[in-house]
């Protein structure tokens, strides 16, 4: 069995809708889909996604190639910046800098990147517990909280040189095997 992170791809970006109920793009299904029709998830045999739209509808796309459920869990989400909302992109980049940079400062009210990470790890912990045994899982969530567990995975500091060079990545760790994930792949170019 592996686990098989893998993060959500490009949004429709609307500053009037809460963030969390951002749907995928075009592109972001686009790229889902010749992803999903790929041999790196094959084996899949759970999927999960965060409570947030643009992840269940990714995670939808790859249940359906194997007739499986989506399997939703609130502590699968992004880190929680429901302090700010919407915020415009160079902004973003420079919270998201500061967010990385001291983990177990909250930056504007955001939840911190230590107890995000806490977080992400708890529960693919309890994931990965409950499917003993059975093929690979999927978990379909965010670039953030995907950094911090790779982070914790790789056994390094938290720091954002981890994180995805852009939306829509993966990449795959064997619990069984202790290897660490080597990092982060797009899951298709687009």
């Amino acid at each position: 069995m592996a686990l098989i992170f893998i993060t959500h791809p490009e949004v429709e970006i609307d500053p009037a809708v809460p963030v969390p109920r951002w749907r995928l793009s075009d592109l972001g299904v686009a790229r889902m889909r010749r992803f999903v029709a790929s041999a790196a998830v094959e084996q899949v045999e759970a999927v999960w996604a965060s409570t947030e739209t643009k992840a269940i509808e990714a995670a939808g796309l790859l249940a359906a190639r194997h007739g499986l459920p989506v399997q939703v869990r609130p502590d699968l989400g992004e880190n929680d910046r429901s302090a700010t909302g919407f915020v415009p992109p160079q902004e973003f980049e420079r919270l998201a800098d500061a967010f990385f940079a001291c983990p177990q400062d909250s930056v504007r009210g955001w939840e911190t990147a230590a107890a995000a990470q806490a977080r992400i790890v708890a529960a693919t912990t309890d994931i990965l517990q409950a499917h003993q045994g059975a093929g690979d899982v999927a978990i379909v969530a965010h670039g953030g909280v995907g950094t911090l567990l790779l982070c914790h995975l790789k056994g390094v500091p938290i720091a954002r040189t981890h994180d995805q060079p852009r939306q829509g990545c993966w990449w795959r760790h064997d619990p069984a095997g202790g290897a660490t994930p080597e990092g982060w792949t797009p899951i298709a170019v687009g």
